[in-house]
């Protein structure tokens, strides 16, 4: 009786039942309403509130202290889209809004943080920081200067043609740091501007874009793989996408890592050690190999766990 009382109460004076964290709306429509009626930008975090570990610790250690909302408040109109295992948590308005808007912003990974204007159009991302909520302020702050960058490069574009504009216009998608589905959903028009003035593809947009693609299929098929526990698949995928090549040495390197991860999967803790050795190796001061000899160190301890776990033979 109760939960039928709380939604004839919403039906009839058109509340919607989409709840949200204090300081924080659920409701995507109304966000963008009151973010241009303040003229604000909007923040958009996309959550698993009762699974993703770097959520509920971001939500903890910065979304929910009043020094965050502080240093907020007259910058953005704060929009929680939570992905919960309890569907109970969200009504299905909620859900539908929020599925429909994670394959608009093509989201992979949570938690997802985007900064948007008004209207909704992304201009950078970003995810759990450590820190502390005065350095993740001051990281929103960094990010907003793209913003401020790319309205002064589209002035100066719109003053410029050929070459020069694209090349104004490929740096200032390039400094974004935008997924490429998430440029061609919210800046089609720009690309359609750099294609025709740069036909030759002097700028080398064009062919980044394409090794965006490339990149973006072979992660697609990683995942078809790994969700399938396909890891001879998944290992053969990556060994020949490395030997086609057409990809840049952070990429490449990424890959030589993930076969690290593949053969950890099929318990050959071995050849996994000196897939990151040669990783680390073929690009050694890389932000990734900064971080290999830890995964080197847990791989160890895995196959001594392995190892250990074993029957022993009489």
């Amino acid at each position: 009786m109760k939960f039928a009382i709380i939604a004839l109460f919403s039906a009839l004076t058109c509340i919607p039942l989409i709840a949200a964290s204090e300081g924080w709306t659920a409701d995507f429509t109304a966000a963008k309403t009151e973010a241009a009626a303040a003229k604000q930008d909007l923040l958009l975090d996309f959550t698993g509130s009762d699974w993703c570990g770097a959520c509920i610790a971001l939500h903890k250690e910065v979304f929910s202290t009043q020094a965050f909302k502080d240093g907020v408040k007259d910058k953005f109109i704060l929009v929680e889209l939570d992905y919960p295992n309890d569907k109970s948590k969200l009504s299905e308005e909620a859900q539908n809004q929020n599925q429909d808007l994670a394959k608009k912003y093509s989201v992979e990974a949570f938690p997802t943080i985007f900064l948007c204007d008004a209207s909704g159009k992304p201009y950078a991302v970003t995810g759990y920081q450590e820190g502390g909520p005065v350095s993740y302020v001051k990281h929103l702050d960094a990010l907003r200067a793209k913003k401020i960058l790319a309205d002064e490069t589209l002035k100066s574009a719109s003053n410029s043609e050929g070459v020069a504009k694209a090349k104004l216009l490929a740096g200032m998608l390039r400094d974004m740091d935008l997924s490429k589905s998430v440029v061609d959903t919210f800046y089609s028009d720009v690309v359609a501007q750099i294609k025709a003035s740069d036909p030759n593809d002097e700028s080398g947009f064009l062919k980044v874009s394409l090794l965006k693609d490339k990149l973006a299929k072979f992660q697609k098929e990683l995942s078809f793989f790994a969700q399938g526990d396909d890891f001879p698949g998944a290992l053969k995928l990556v060994d020949e996408t490395i030997k086609d090549g057409g990809f840049d040495k952070p990429e490449v390197q990424q890959m030589m890592a993930t076969r690290g991860v593949i053969l950890a999967q099929l318990k050959k803790f071995d050849e996994a050690m000196q897939a990151v050795d040669e990783a680390k190796a073929f690009a050694p001061d890389s932000e990734l190999a900064a971080g290999l000899d830890e995964f080197r160190k847990k791989l160890q301890s895995a196959k001594e766990a392995n190892a250990a776990s074993e029957p022993k033979a009489e």
